[in-house]
């Protein structure tokens, strides 16, 4: 066969795939209707974060960033009524569940010290947002990890006094030092986790980067360091260690919140599940990992706007276990709202993602 011949072979193969892909996307539209109108003004976002002026110095600076960039970032984590809320009336946004900003009380070296801005977090959400905007905001409570004892107080007055609607912790607590920090597995955190269990509030468990004693995977590539990779690699690996730790087995009826579809640990988890069972380690858990996923773990959208993995996450999940979310203001309010009102999705499924589901969840009546 002549070179013209495989050429031509091959641009007729190609013109039939693309004809064959846009025939398949054309089907996919015809057989998903306008949505509601209606639907795409009453969305709720719940990875959507702030910033205490205090708590400045331990807030992640994400590398590679411009200053005027990280500047614009830090403005909009710092605002309510100048840019958030005009963003969140332009885009359907009807209610935020804010949380403090990665790494948060997280990223305290100092017990005392995460004590105090855990607490001052709270009160500043309470009342910038929610007193001042109980239809637009909701809370999830900081909690100073550092002391178990004290992180289940907290979480019982943030939800109690100040109708807070959870808790988000940043990844791993440090412990003394910026190279030390404990995860949430462990026999101590027993006291926090009883406490949230009583008090019926999903834990929202957020990324933060490693620790700069475990780096050395990213070494000479930064670009790695934060939400590109990192963020996702540490999370995923923190919610297995919860899984595999027996945790959802002490404590049945603990619900969980990942962002970022999953952090992709939805995707691995029959990879996890077939070899844990070839080597277990001396671990012995009541139900297959994955089903402690699809009992125990809420998925959120946000910082991650792709059609097919969203496909994906409904499939493996469960639609009443997925929820819209941006991820502001690192992530557009607006991109993130225009790829969810254009997804593929029928109304009920499209209701449930974008509000139905984090009204159950979370007891929210936004009004």
């Amino acid at each position: 066969m002549s070179k013209i011949d495989i050429d031509r072979r091959g641009f007729v193969g190609g013109v039939l795939a693309g004809a064959a892909a846009l025939a398949a996307r054309s089907a996919t539209a015809a057989q998903t209707p306008e949505p509601n109108a209606a639907l795409l003004r009453d969305k709720i976002t719940l990875e959507e974060h702030f910033v205490l002026p205090s708590s400045l110095g331990t807030t992640f600076h994400p590398i590679g960033l411009t200053p005027e960039t990280w500047r614009n970032i830090e403005a909009k984590l710092l605002d309510v009524n100048e840019q958030r809320l005009p963003q969140m009336d332009a885009n359907g946004v009807a209610m935020q569940v804010v949380s403090l900003t990665a790494n948060g009380i997280q990223g305290e070296t100092d017990r005392a010290r995460a004590i105090d801005h855990a607490r001052a977090a709270n009160d500043w959400v309470a009342q910038k947002f929610v007193a001042a905007h109980p239809t637009r905001f909701a809370g999830f409570a900081a909690v100073a990890l550092q002391d178990p004892v004290a992180a289940a107080a907290e979480a019982e007055r943030a939800v109690t006094q100040l109708g807070f609607k959870g808790v988000l912790v940043n990844g791993a607590s440090n412990v003394e030092d910026a190279d030390h920090a404990e995860y949430l597995d462990l026999p101590k955190f027993a006291p926090f986790w009883e406490r949230v269990e009583s008090l019926g509030v999903p834990v929202y468990l957020h990324p933060r980067a490693p620790l700069p004693s475990q780096r050395v995977i990213y070494e000479g590539h930064d670009e790695m360091m934060g939400p590109m990779w990192a963020f996702g690699a540490e999370t995923a690996a923190h919610a297995l260690r919860l899984i595999t730790s027996g945790l959802f087995d002490r404590y049945p009826r603990q619900q969980m919140i990942l962002g970022h579809m999953g952090e992709g640990l939805v995707a691995m988890m029959a990879r996890a599940q077939r070899r844990f069972e070839y080597a277990p380690c001396g671990k012995k858990l009541q139900k297959p990992l994955g089903q402690y996923l699809r009992d125990h773990f809420y998925i959120t959208t946000s910082g991650n706007f792709h059609t097919p993995t969203l496909n994906n996450v409904i499939e493996e999940m469960g639609i009443e276990r997925v929820m819209f979310s941006v991820d502001y203001p690192y992530e557009s309010m607006s991109e993130g709202a225009t790829w969810f009102d254009n997804c593929p999705l029928k109304d009920d499924a499209r209701h449930k993602v974008g509000r139905l589901n984090a009204c159950r969840l979370l007891n929210l009546d936004p009004g």
